[in-house]
This record gives C-alpha cells, structure tokens and sequence, in this order.
C-alpha cells in the first residue's frame, strides 16, 4: 500500500506540469512497488517528482521486454485515460515520490487550461514514435545493432569528446530494454571494453569513440 507524502514543493517539477500536480495527491512508493499492472483498468495519471520507474510487460515465465526508465519531470498512465484496459506494467525502481492525478481531476485541468492539451498530446506521439522506433529494431537489427542504438541513444556529450552514460544500468537492464538474454549483453559489452570503445565509470558507462557499426 501506498504512503501518503508530505505535501510536494511545486519548484521539483516543470513548469507545464506544477499546477496540474497542485490538483493531485503526493505519495510515496517504495522500492520494487507495482504502480500499475498491464491489463487492469484504471484512470489515474501519476507524475514523477522524484525517483525512477520502469514500464515494462512480462509472461508466465518471468521473461521481460521494458518499455522506457521515468524519472523526475516524467508522467505515466495516460494511456488508460480513453477507458481501455493499462498497456503495459509500471514498477518503482528506487523509492519514489509522485503525484496522482485522476481522470476527472486531469479534464477539469484541461478545461481551465487548455494549452495543456497539447502538452498531453506532445507526450503520447513522442511515446508512440519511440514504440514504432523500438519495433523496427527488433524486427530489423541484431541484437548489437539493437545494443548499440540503446547506448548511443542514452549517451550525453562530454567536455573531453566522450559520451557518458549516467543512468545506471546492469547487463539485465540492458538485456530486457533490447530483447536478449543478460549472456549476450555481458558478452557484447565485454569485448567492446576490451575493443577501447567503452569502459565502466562506477555505475555510469563511458563511450571513448563512436561504436563500430558491426560487431
């Protein structure tokens, strides 16, 4: 069961987002707590203010696909909005603190705000461009084409002309995000270190130069 939270400071989040999140009610989620299970109803939105979640879908046989890591500034849940049933499972990957919008709660925002409309609209096609991007890959890409644009997408420009990783990401992570086993991972990842195109900096990654196109 959820927590309630003290009241959230409204500066903690974007500025689109802090008068809706006036509206809605802070909790607190512990780590490895199911927020919202694929295929139940629901008509709640949740947004981030701190902490991370996954959004992912599972089978019978604990087998994974993960759909996208939320933090801070993020939003999820939207897509039940229309009625229909959750698309996907979302579970807290640290503790988390959010705020809880309902759908009567996120239409009555919408009408004294409108402009708002757009911002939700702006969220589900870049969702759905991601999703399309990430079925392509699956379909066309091997699994180090499907390792390499993962990295490649994750990676922030550095002052020293690297790219860092920050998010933290285990061989598992990274297996479940790409559709592959851990094995793989371990074994792709381990020969572009020893290749001096990546290396381990703590929990982060750092890319030395651009990943070669095969592998």
């Amino acid at each position: 069961m959820d927590v309630p939270a003290s009241p959230l400071g409204p500066d903690a989040l974007p500025a689109p987002l802090r008068a809706l999140a006036a509206r809605g009610l802070p909790r607190r989620y512990p780590k490895g707590m199911l927020l919202i299970q694929e295929g139940d109803q629901g008509d709640t939105l949740f947004i981030i203010v701190s902490g991370r979640v996954k959004a992912f879908s599972s089978d019978d046989r604990n087998r994974e696909i993960v759909y996208g890591i939320y933090g801070p500034g993020d939003y999820f849940g939207e897509m039940s909005l229309d009625g229909g049933p959750r698309s996907a499972s979302v579970m807290t990957l640290e503790p988390t603190r959010a705020v809880v919008i309902t759908r009567v709660t996120l239409l009555a925002h919408i009408a004294a705000n409108p402009e708002f409309a757009l911002e939700l609209l702006s969220r589900v096609i870049h969702r759905a461009r991601v999703a399309t991007r990430s079925a392509r890959s699956m379909a066309l890409l091997d699994v180090y084409g499907r390792v390499v644009q993962l990295l490649d997408s994750l990676a922030e420009p550095q002052a020293d002309g690297t790219r860092l990783i920050a998010e933290r990401l285990t061989h598992a992570d990274i297996a479940n995000r790409v559709g592959c086993s851990r094995e793989m991972v371990s074994r792709l990842l381990k020969g572009l270190e020893r290749g001096g195109y990546i290396e381990p900096v703590g929990k982060s990654i750092r890319m030395r130069r651009k990943l070669p196109s095969n592998w």
